[in-house]
């Protein structure tokens, strides 16, 4: 999850978003979307019913993984221990899906939750917590995205810079090894070196680097998004040389990627966003290879800017040069088996 567009999940946006529609490409090609968020905020819902209406929009979304966002807290007990209130929500969602009575796909198989591994060795027993919740729990992310400009806003869970390397965040990300959990990590482009850093130090511990490491076009960044590509691919490069690390490929037309598409007058067509994004896609794919990556909705994050439809078109439309392995891993096979969907 990266900034949020105040409004961009109600009626008028589904009606913005309506003035594109497509023919979906390749509608029996199995997909498990890893990277969707539930939630119900003031002026802006997606909770199973909206879910299900964009993945029963045409592509053939088999499976789903939820995506932590500080959504459905526990309001009463430990602080350390409210986050278990999300995976004891979703997992209620998940258990509706799982019933059949609302279709053949399977929302929220695996749950990423939160833990705040800034506590150390003590984040042992809120992870032990989510875990007995659910066999559904998969991991946490911790999302680290910050940035030094007031124009770019950091993260939900109030990073520090440089937290990925704090002694004590690395004592809590120990734990996740003891347990054999994943970890998802969100953070913005100047940071991705961190990532690497963090993978060479935890070399047996499954990461998963999200939203191709948050490229930035807003603030300082707006308008240097070829500059900031330059560095991208050769930070991304280097972190594709940690194989404990797998790629999502997603994220990438959020409103903090400069991009624009949410500012427009009709949202973009799945050409216009191959066009803008191929070159990204196509190097973490080169560097990574398709056993390490996954494409993503990010929903509804992303819906900011086009509809789940569109997206996906997107997708398959650059995936197109891809032999049908290549495919079944792109856009299912490595996020059941990374996400250990059962």
């Amino acid at each position: 999850m990266g900034n949020k567009t105040p409004g961009f999940v109600t009626m008028e946006r589904d009606e913005w978003l309506a003035q594109v529609d497509e023919e979906v490409i390749e509608p029996e090609l199995p997909i498990c979307d890893p990277h969707h968020h539930l939630w119900d905020h003031p002026g802006s819902r997606y909770l199973l019913d909206e879910l299900l209406a964009d993945i029963g929009s045409g592509h053939n979304v088999v499976s789903t993984v939820f995506m932590e966002c500080a959504s459905m807290y526990r309001a009463d007990g430990p602080e350390a221990m409210k986050p278990v209130g999300e995976t004891e929500f979703v997992n209620g969602i998940a258990a509706m899906s799982a019933s059949g009575g609302y279709g053949d796909a399977r929302a929220c198989a695996s749950i990423v939750g939160f833990a705040d591994l800034n506590l150390g060795s003590a984040v042992g027993d809120v992870l032990d917590a989510h875990d007995h919740v659910t066999d559904r729990f998969s991991g946490i992310r911790h999302a680290a995205g910050w940035d030094a400009s007031d124009d770019v806003r950091n993260s939900h869970t109030a990073p520090t810079e440089g937290m990925l390397a704090a002694p004590k965040f690395r004592e809590g990300f120990a734990e996740l090894g003891k347990r054999g959990m994943t970890f998802d990590a969100w953070l913005y482009h100047p940071q991705i070196a961190e990532v690497t850093d963090l993978a060479r130090a935890f070399p047996d511990q499954p990461i998963i680097f999200d939203h191709f490491g948050g490229p930035l076009g807003i603030g300082p960044y707006e308008g240097k998004q070829a500059e900031s590509f330059t560095q991208w691919k050769q930070d991304v490069a280097e972190l594709a040389t940690c194989e404990n690390v797998v790629a999502k490929l997603g994220g990438l037309v959020m409103a903090i990627n400069g991009f624009g598409f949410h500012k427009r007058e009709r949202p973009a067509t799945s050409d216009e966003l191959v066009a803008t994004t191929r070159d990204y896609h196509l190097h973490m794919i080169d560097c990574f290879g398709v056993d390490r990556c996954m494409f993503e909705s990010n929903f509804p994050v992303d819906k900011v800017s086009c509809s789940y439809r569109v997206l996906w078109n997107s997708f398959k439309k650059i995936a197109a040069g891809c032999s049908d392995t290549e495919k079944a891993a792109l856009f299912h096979d490595t996020a059941t088996r990374t996400y250990l969907l059962r």
